[in-house]
């Protein structure tokens, strides 16, 4: 059942002071996500949050400094997605600069080893480089097994994670992760890669207090590598995240990014002194993330620790050549997925929630294609695949919708049928798990009643937030310029979008699949172009409609315009 959107409006609070230049516009769009003046909007990184607010840093500072002291092997094991990835780039890189001599890093193959350190990967990958301690990206939080494998051959293990934890945590030498219960840290939303980050600051400050080698490193330069699996990751945007994205940003626009992120925004088409964090959610994450979806992520990781532009563009290009299979295989797979959904039996009261599966899915992709439902459908959506050929063991990604804890509903799953799950771990809105073929009938009724308890009225209704209308003295480019750099926008402080009513004066059907509109505001002759991707089923338009949209530069084929890229349209009353 395709859910209907219902158009809301954001309330405005009254900006503070702002200084003469900033558009009105662009205050306006900041006072309704809460920055009220130009003193809170400012993108400073004097700003960030201090490192030693984080719970467990100091033990694993003293762990990583006895290291560096002894000359130790260090392995990073990482994660299979660009959040962990970047984080592994960020790892090596930022050890190296502080003086590690000996640094390594693995990082487990989604279809051989799945996710995480888990004894297999300890023995079969880990125990022939015989590191001595074991440091852990985007991940470690759940893996009791492997951690346990890891310390009984003697190595310490570092865990630095971001998701959400047990009941237990694993017997690591020390945990940082700033969504521990009890841990101080005001913001819960770093990426895996901003709390490896911030585990290399405060291990600097360590190194300054004591006069010591690698105190002056330069941990900015990681700031894109930041940036980009922050974004990627689709973590909140809190204050802390901002300062760290467009930190990044500024270091990418300036051509000071890595030679790797250089060469995929480059065969992405994203300009760099126009970067925005929208270019690397959909230009360069999804092609660091192709590798890790259908092949091995040290092929991304290599990339992003290239430092010839020559390398680092032809391993780039591989990894543009997968993520046009992964694009193939993803269309076919949701079509597929579309039509499995639609043809479900509907409930008196509508589904709650959807488990999907086939045969021929492949398990790096079905979390792309439970986002693509999830958006279409307005519930939480689970895909699932075989976990490797022949197998009995079911793959699955989650994806939620606003105020729906998908991890938490899993968890609930997990506490009423003990031993249904084998596995499970993520967050608010995505989460993993993986479950034996046969009980997938039981899951699903378990986690569709589960998903039903937690679901109010409320949260099955679609909304889409809109930022107001604009004034024709609005639809600019200047204001088009505006818009776009005065981010980052992503998760929590969404970029804008804005709705009206506008006449069509004339339309057409673009590469079988979109529409393009030309529109005027009731009342005038000026027109404006919209485009209005995947919507061709949708028809043709009536000659009054209402559209949420936003307002885009348009410079195809040279020329330097405004279009509206239209997110939903109704037909005007």
């Amino acid at each position: 059942m395709i859910v209907e959107p219902v158009l809301r409006r954001r309330p405005v609070p009254a900006p503070g002071p702002w200084p003469a230049g900033t558009p009105p516009l662009l205050q306006r769009i900041y006072a309704a996500r809460g920055v009220l003046s130009a003193e809170e909007g400012e993108l400073r990184l004097a700003r960030l949050l201090a490192p030693h607010r984080l719970g467990g840093i100091e033990a694993a500072v003293e762990c990583l400094h006895a290291a560096l002291r002894r000359e130790a092997r260090i392995v990073v094991v990482g994660d299979f997605d660009c959040d962990g990835a970047t984080g592994t780039a960020v790892a090596v890189r930022g050890l190296r600069m502080l003086g590690a001599r000996h640094v390594d890093y693995r990082v487990p193959h989604r279809i051989a080893h799945g996710y995480g350190l888990s004894p297999a990967f300890v023995d079969e990958v880990l125990a022939p480089l015989a590191p001595e301690l074991v440091l852990t990206v985007d991940s470690g939080i759940a893996c009791h097994a492997g951690v346990a494998a890891a310390k009984s051959r003697g190595w310490q293990v570092l865990v630095t994670d971001h998701h959400l934890p047990g009941d237990e945590l694993p017997a690591a030498d020390a945990i940082v992760n700033p969504n521990l219960r009890g841990d101080g840290f005001p913001s819960k939303a770093l990426a895996g890669v901003g709390v490896v980050f911030y585990l290399l600051l405060a291990l600097r400050a360590r190194l300054r207090e004591r006069g010591e080698a690698g105190a002056e490193a330069d941990l900015a330069s990681l700031l894109d590598l930041v940036a980009v699996g922050t974004v990627a990751d689709l973590v909140p945007l809190d204050a802390n995240n901002r300062l760290l994205v467009a930190a990044g940003i500024r270091r990418l626009r300036a051509g000071q990014g890595q030679a790797g992120l250089r060469a995929l925004a480059e065969l992405a088409g994203r300009p760099l002194p126009m970067l925005t964090a929208g270019d690397i959610g959909f230009g360069i994450g999804p092609r660091i993330n192709a590798a890790g979806r259908l092949e091995d992520m040290g092929l991304g990781i290599e990339c992003l620790l290239a430092d010839e532009p020559d390398r680092a563009m032809a391993l780039a290009r591989q990894l543009d050549a997968i993520n046009r299979e992964r694009r193939e295989r993803q269309q076919q797979m949701v079509e597929g997925a579309e039509a499995a959904a639609l043809a479900l039996p509907t409930p008196a009261g509508g589904r709650d929630a959807y488990c999907l599966f086939d045969a021929d899915w492949h398990p790096g992709v079905v979390g792309l294609v439970a986002s693509r439902l999830k958006e279409r459908l307005h519930r939480p959506v689970i895909a699932f695949a075989p976990a490797d050929a022949g197998s009995t063991t079911l793959r699955g990604s989650a994806r939620s919708i606003p105020g729906l804890h998908v991890r938490d509903a899993l968890a609930d799953v997990d506490a009423r049928h003990p031993g249904l799950i084998l596995r499970y771990g993520g967050h608010a809105m995505a989460a993993g798990l993986s479950l034996e073929a046969a009980h997938l009938d039981a899951f699903r009724e378990a986690f569709d009643s589960a998903v039903g308890q937690r679901l109010s009225d409320e949260l099955r209704a679609a909304e889409l937030w809109s930022d107001g209308e604009l004034a024709p003295s609005e639809l600019t480019r200047a204001h088009a310029e505006a818009l776009r750099l005065g981010g980052p926008w992503g998760q929590g402080f969404p970029e804008p979008l804005f709705d009206g009513e506008f006449e069509v004066r004339d339309w057409r059907l673009v590469a079988h699949h979109h529409l393009k509109y030309q529109l005027a505001l009731p009342g005038r002759t000026a027109t404006i172009q919209a485009i209005h991707f995947g919507a061709a089923a949708l028809g043709p338009p009536p000659p009054r409609i209402r559209l949420a949209y936003q307002l885009e530069l348009d410079d195809y084929g040279g020329r330097q315009e405004v279009q509206l890229l239209v997110r939903h349209r109704w037909v005007a009353e």
